[in-house]
């Protein structure tokens, strides 16, 4: 009952009540551990957090909903969770288009030969490239029609190009900016310089082998696996020190959340061979 009390109070647009019978019966599906009502009560989080804008925490929970609806063999209420899911996957890539688009991509209109107005595109462009997968998988039949171009596998296939770009925009600021990568290389690794430009340099075979589908795969992975240990070598020390800055705070976040778009990416080549030739 208290699921469909949900429902009601968001077709109201109640949304505080809504997340208030949302926590009631979350705290009944702890109590009783049961998979259905701990999956109603992921479907109704996410439907609240959807309502109030959250897209990106609405998919974490409806995600766990549709897994554990699934685990039941529950096929109605999954596919009632995946329309939901749709809904939040586009409004998630929309929105992150939009900031890339418009906060982002004036960087290069106004500084297109300085290699860092790229760089900052493409920090961005990786969490883009991210939600963009996710969108595409889970389009609904309204995007299907309308924007084909963007949906299902045409649309994974630009999300992986504009991933690609990102990581060439990576790999050229490890050269241009070569006096700053270098100290941030851990103090126990030898030659600071060689690894700063060894790491730029696989960013920039990763990109060709997305963009040409040579290992495409193989290389997606390991560039979204480079960026997770740069953010565990560099940034984690950083913090465990303590003497952590806001800024340093904010390079870490970053570089945490490009990593999680960068395995979105590699995810969508889970049914390509990994020594795959001429699959983009």
């Amino acid at each position: 009952m208290l699921g469909a009390f949900v429902e009601i109070l968001l077709a109201v647009k109640d949304t505080e009540s809504a997340r208030a019978a949302a926590r009631e019966l979350e705290e009944i599906a702890k109590s009783l551990d049961a998979p259905f009502l701990r999956a109603a009560a992921a479907h109704c989080a996410g439907a609240v957090d959807l309502a109030e804008g959250n897209a990106e925490r609405a998919l974490a929970a409806l995600h766990n909903a549709r897994d554990i609806w699934r685990d039941i063999e529950a096929p109605y209420d999954e596919a009632r969770t995946r329309v939901l899911i749709a809904l939040a996957s586009r409004a998630l890539f929309v929105y992150l288009s939009l900031w890339l688009l418009l906060f982002k991509a004036r960087f290069i209109l106004q500084a297109p030969t300085v290699e860092v107005s790229y760089q900052t595109c493409g920090e961005t462009a990786v969490i883009v490239a991210g939600a963009w997968v996710l969108y595409a998988w889970f389009a609904a039949e309204w995007d299907k029609r309308r924007v084909p171009f963007a949906v299902g596998d045409k649309g994974v296939r630009r999300a992986r190009v504009l991933y690609a770009l990102a990581l060439i925009a990576f790999g050229l600021s490890h050269f241009a900016y070569v006096n700053m990568t270098a100290p941030l290389v851990p103090a126990w690794l030898p030659a600071h310089v060689f690894w700063a430009y060894f790491t730029g340099g696989t960013f920039l075979a990763a990109a060709a082998a997305v963009l040409v589908g040579v290992w495409a795969r193989l290389a997606a992975a390991l560039s979204a696996l480079q960026v997770g240990l740069f953010t565990l070598l560099v940034w984690g020390p950083i913090l465990a020190a303590g003497h952590v800055s806001a800024q340093h705070w904010g390079e870490f976040v970053v570089s945490w959340t490009i990593t999680s778009g960068g395995w979105v990416v590699a995810d969508s080549y889970r049914d390509v061979p990994w020594p795959a030739v001429n699959r983009r």
